[in-house]
C-alpha cells in the first residue's frame, strides 16, 4: 500500500477538458459567496445593477471589516473626551478649558458619541452587512446539509492525498466494508455508481462560521440595547440614613439615550450597620478581609421591610437591578457654634480615603456663618483631614497606622468669607473653593488648625465662634446598576467564541473509495481525499482510514510465476 501526499489540499485544475469531475468533487466546500467581478459593476447597467453592486459590495466580508474597524474608531473619541449623560460636569469643564475646540466638537458630536449620526450610521450598516451576509450562506448551508456527497472523480490519483493497494476480496464486499468504516467515523456516505463510495464530514465548520456571525449580530444587538437603556447611579449612605431609588437621590447618575426615570425600579433601604474587619498582624496587617453592610430593604411602595446583607460582590438584586457595595469611610460628627452660642451647623460630614489606613479628607461647609464687626454676613469653611489611628505626635503629617478606631484625629484648618454655593454652579462637596475666602490666622500669622480629639474644641479667632468634634459616624457607598442585555452579550460572546473554535479547528473533507476488478481478477482498491483548506490532518485521516479498511481487505498474495520450458528441453 502506498500513499501519495501533495503539499496542497485543493484540488488541482486538470488540464484535460474531458476530466471536468476533479473540480465538480472540489467544489462547493464552503458557503462562501463567490466574487462576482473584481473589476467593479459594468457601465450601463442602470439603477437595479449599481444598486445590486451596492449591495454585493457591503454584504461582503472585506467592508464588513471595514465597518467593525471604523466602529471601534469611532468608539475613541467617546473614551477621551467627556459624554453629556455620562457628566455633564465634566462636559462643562471641557468646554471651559478647551473653547477653541467647542464648536468642532458640538458639530462632530463628540459629546454624545454613542447616540451621534455618524456613529449610529455605521453601526447600522455593520449591522445590515453582517445580516445580508449571513442569510445567503445560511441558504446555502442548508442545501448543503440536505445534498449528498459528490460522486468520485474519474482519475483518483489526481487528488492531493491518494492510496491503492489490490486484494483478493471482491468490490462489493469492499465496498461494504469502506461503508461501514467511513460510517463509524461519522462521515456522510453515498454510493456512486456501483464501483465507489463517497463520503463527506467537517459540516460543523460552517455552521461554526455562521455562528460566529450570528453571535456578533446578537452582541451588536445587546451592545445597543445595554446603551440606550442602561443607567448607573452611585450613592454615599450614612448609617442610620436610608436611600430611595428615585432619581433626586443619587449623588451621580449615568443613564442611555433611550433611558426614562419611570423605568427605576421602586425600592428602598436603610444601613442600620456597617462592619468591616482587616488583618491585625502580621505582613498583611491592614488588609481587609471581610466587608458587610447590613440594610433594611422595602421592595415597591408598600412593600414588607426585610433584613438583607450585602457584601463585594454579591449584590442585591431588585427588579432586573443589581446594589452593590463599593466602598467605605468614616464621617465625623461636628458643630459649630456662633459667637452668641447657637449651634449654625451640626452634621456627620463623609471623608474620602486616602488610603488603605483610611487617612482620609473633607470639607465642612457653613453657610450660615456669622456676622463680623462690620456686620457683613460670612460664611465659614474647613478643610479636614482625618485619620482613625493617629501615627503620633512628631510624625509631620497626619496619617493613619490602621483603617479601624484606636485614636482617632480631626484636623481642620478654617476660612471665612463666601462658600460660592449661590453661584448655581455645581461643586464638590468634599473640597472647599477658597477663591472667595481668606484664611484665620494664628498669632505668629499662619494658617490657622487645630488637631482634635473625639469631644475636643476649637475656638476661632476673632470670636467667629468655636467648632467641636462630636463623634464619629461610618458611611458606604452603594452602586445601583441596571444593565439590560448582558445576559445576551454573554451568551453571544460564548457562541462566538465557540463558533470561532470551530471554524478554525474544524477541516470540512471529502474521501472517495473505489474498487474495480482487474484484467487479472484481481481488485484494485483506491482511496483519496481532498480538502477544503491545507491542512496536514487529512493525510493522516486518510492513512487511518486505509490502514483500518486494509485489515479487512488485506493486500493480494502475489501470484508464484510459472517457469515456461522449451521442445528442446521437454525432449
Amino acid at each position: 500500500m502506498s500513499t501519495t501526499d501533495n503539499a496542497s489540499t485543493e484540488a488541482p485544475r486538470s488540464e484535460d477538458p474531458a476530466e471536468p469531475e476533479l473540480g465538480a468533487a472540489g467544489a462547493q466546500l464552503s458557503t462562501a459567496p463567490l466574487e462576482d467581478s473584481p473589476t467593479g459593476p459594468a457601465v450601463g447597467i442602470g439603477v437595479i445593477g449599481w444598486a445590486r453592486w451596492f449591495w454585493r459590495q457591503l454584504t461582503s466580508m472585506r467592508v464588513a471589516l471595514i465597518l467593525l474597524f471604523m466602529l471601534s474608531l469611532g468608539a475613541i473619541p467617546g473614551s477621551l473626551i467627556p459624554q453629556t449623560n455620562v457628566d455633564a460636569m465634566k462636559v462643562a469643564v471641557w468646554k471651559r478649558d478647551n473653547p477653541s475646540w467647542v464648536g468642532v466638537a458640538e458639530k462632530l458630536q463628540l459629546f454624545d458619541v454613542y447616540s451621534s449620526v455618524w456613529f449610529s450610521a455605521i453601526y447600522l450598516l455593520l449591522f445590515i452587512s453582517l445580516i445580508g451576509c449571513i442569510l445567503p450562506r445560511s441558504w446555502q448551508f442548508v442545501g448543503q446539509l440536505r445534498g449528498r456527497p459528490p460522486a468520485a472523480p474519474k482519475r483518483l490519483d489526481r487528488l492531493p492525498v491518494y492510496t491503492t493497494w489490490r486484494t483478493d476480496k471482491s468490490p462489493d464486499e469492499v465496498l461494504s466494508y469502506a461503508g461501514t468504516v467511513l460510517g463509524g467515523r461519522r462521515f456522510r456516505t453515498e454510493a456512486g455508481g456501483g464501483n465507489s463510495v463517497a463520503a463527506e464530514k467537517g459540516y460543523l465548520r460552517e455552521a461554526g462560521n455562521l455562528a460566529f456571525h450570528v453571535a456578533l449580530i446578537v452582541m451588536l444587538v445587546a451592545f445597543a440595547w445595554g446603551q440606550y437603556f442602561k443607567s448607573e447611579g452611585g450613592k454615599l449612605v450614612l448609617r442610620g440614613s436610608g436611600f430611595s431609588n428615585t432619581l433626586t437621590q443619587y449623588d451621580d447618575f449615568k443613564y442611555g439615550t433611550l433611558f426614562d426615570p419611570d423605568d427605576l425600579p421602586p425600592f428602598s433601604f436603610t444601613l442600620d450597620r456597617f462592619d468591616a474587619t482587616y488583618e491585625k498582624s502580621g505582613p498583611q496587617r491592614g488588609t481587609p478581609r471581610d466587608f458587610k453592610a447590613y440594610v433594611t430593604f422595602s421592595e415597591g411602595a408598600a412593600g414588607k421591610p426585610q433584613k438583607r446583607e450585602i457584601q463585594v460582590n454579591e449584590p442585591l438584586q431588585v427588579d432586573g437591578s443589581k446594589v452593590y457595595l463599593l466602598g467605605h469611610g468614616y464621617a465625623p460628627v461636628i458643630s459649630v457654634t456662633d459667637p452668641a452660642g447657637k449651634v449654625i451647623f451640626k452634621d456627620a460630614v463623609p471623608m474620602l480615603p486616602q488610603d488603605g489606613n483610611l487617612t482620609s479628607t473633607g470639607a465642612v461647609k457653613v453657610t450660615d456663618g456669622y456676622k463680623d464687626k462690620d456686620g457683613k454676613k460670612e460664611q465659614l469653611g474647613f478643610n479636614a483631614v482625618f485619620v482613625p489611628t493617629f501615627a503620633g505626635e512628631g510624625q509631620g503629617v497626619m496619617f493613619s497606622q490602621f483603617p479601624e478606631l484606636g485614636n482617632p484625629r480631626l484636623m481642620l484648618s478654617a476660612w471665612h468669607g463666601s462658600l460660592g454655593v449661590d453661584s448655581g454652579l455645581p461643586q464638590n462637596v468634599y473640597q472647599l473653593d477658597t477663591a472667595k475666602m481668606q484664611s484665620f490666622k494664628d498669632e505668629s500669622g499662619q494658617l490657622f488648625k487645630q488637631k482634635l480629639a473625639t469631644g475636643e474644641s476649637m475656638v476661632l479667632p476673632n470670636g467667629a465662634g468655636t467648632v467641636k468634634f462630636e463623634g464619629i459616624e461610618r458611611w458606604a457607598t452603594f452602586s445601583v446598576t441596571h444593565q439590560p442585555g448582558s445576559g445576551l452579550a454573554l451568551a453571544g460572546a460564548i457562541a462566538a467564541i465557540a463558533g470561532l473554535a470551530g471554524s478554525l479547528f474544524i477541516q470540512r473533507r471529502r474521501v472517495w473509495v473505489r474498487a474495480v476488478r482487474g484484467e487479472d481478477g484481481v481488485t484494485v482498491v483506491e482511496m483519496a481525499g481532498l480538502g477544503r483548506s491545507e491542512s496536514t490532518r487529512l493525510p493522516e485521516e486518510l492513512a487511518e482510514l486505509a490502514a483500518t479498511l486494509h485489515e479487512q481487505a488485506p493486500t493480494a498474495t502475489p501470484a508464484e510465476p510459472v517457469e515456461e520450458t522449451t521442445e528442446g528441453e521437454r525432449g
